[in-house]
Parts: C-alpha cells; structure tokens; sequence
C-alpha cells in the first residue's frame, strides 16, 4: 500500500487539532481529508472511502462511539482501520471503543511522531489482513475473516470486530494456550496500551455470546491463557 494511494479521514471538533495532526500526516505522503463531527464523518466515509479514520470521541451532533458502530454497518467499509484519538484514558472508556469496532485506542496528547508511528503500525497490519484474509472451518463453526462474520447451523452470530478477531485468533489453533502479551499483539498490536483487564472482559463476553460449548469445541479442553 503506497504513501500517495492512501487515505486517513480526521475527525475532530477541535480545528487546530485537524491542522496539526493533518499536516504531519500529509507531510508522510499520505491523503487527508477532515469532518468536524461524527455525523458528517459517516457522510465523508462513505464519499471518501478512506483506508483509516482517526477519530475523536466527544464530538457535537453525534460523537465518536456512534459513528463508529455506524460506519462498521456500511459493507463497503468494512475494512476500514478506526483509530479513537481522544484525551479519554478510563479503562472503561477504551473498552467501548473497542466494542464499538475501533481497531486502536489512542490517547492524547501524543506526540506527532508517536502517531505517526502509529499510524503507519495500524495500515501494517491492514496490509496484512489483505493478503491472509480467509475462511476458517472448526468443529461445524464457520469463520470469514474478510466478512467479519461467523456462522453455526446457518445461523451468523454478531460479535464487535475486536471480539471477532480474538474469536479468530483462538479458532486458528485448537488447543493451544496463548500467553497475554501474544494476545494484545495479535489482537492490539503491540503498540496499544490497553486496560490489564480488556481481554478478561473480552473473553467473558465471548463466552456470554458464544456459549461455553463452542468454546470447548474451538478449544478442545476449553479456553485458557497463560498471564
């Protein structure tokens, strides 16, 4: 994926943090395009078919957690990175972030490098799903990746993209036992700093959505990891 080819749509009620973070992304070689609010990003996201939405969560009209469940309901943006760029730094806060279909959690301030860095970690790893996006089949469960969609006797089960991936994960070795830190890099990416409690959490409601029996089916002796 080339600098000039790629697409970040910012979004931010606050105008000098558009021109700051656009102009040190622009300087990258990447395309910028900004909204001011959460409603008029869905509208600039589905014009603009961006590869990545950084976003802020408190916004007016509508705010960040919203616009992002909604433009995770439009097909043709079902690729799309979202990244929360946002001073909210409560645990609680970057779980519903994640929920909600972001794919980072970035807390401010943060140094125009460190996005940067950032910025180019996550379109990595966008790069990466491209080209190994494919179709698990375990124990009667079938898992597309590129669809973000699981289905059980032909019924499809609805899970938040990070609860999604971490599903997939798991599905894609039966029986073994993941340590923490393989999961948040995997999952996360390693440049994420996530609550100590988020896979706790995740995994819980995977469980709760799931049943305790597909899991044992994905997982043989059912779940575990190591701390």
């Amino acid at each position: 994926m080339k600098k000039k080819n790629t697409k970040i749509l910012l979004v931010d009620d606050e105008p000098d943090i558009l021109e700051i973070v656009g102009y040190n992304l622009s300087q990258e070689g990447y395309q910028i395009v900004t909204a001011a609010n959460g409603k008029e990003a869905v509208a600039k996201a589905k014009k603009e078919m961006p590869d990545l939405i950084i976003m802020d969560v408190m916004m007016p009209e509508m705010d960040g957690m919203e616009a992002c469940e909604n433009i995770r309901k439009i097909p043709e943006l079902s690729n799309v990175l979202i990244a929360f760029l946002t001073a909210r730094s409560e645990d609680y806060s970057q779980v519903a972030g994640f929920d909600a279909g972001a794919d980072d959690y970035i807390t401010k301030p943060i140094k125009p490098k460190l996005l940067v860095s950032k910025v180019k970690a996550l379109l990595r790893r966008l790069k990466e799903k491209e080209q190994n996006s494919e179709t698990l089949n375990v124990g009667g469960i079938e898992i597309n990746r590129e669809e973000y969609k699981i289905v059980k006797d032909n019924i499809e089960i609805a899970l938040p993209r990070k609860e999604f991936e971490l599903f997939y994960l798991l599905a894609s070795k039966p029986g073994k036992v993941f340590k923490r830190d393989e999961i948040l890099d995997k999952v996360w990416g390693n440049e994420v700093v996530v609550g100590g409690r988020t896979i706790d959490v995740h995994i819980r409601k995977l469980r709760e959505k799931i049943g305790e029996e597909l899991f044992k089916t994905i997982k043989g002796v059912g779940y575990k990891f190591e701390v």
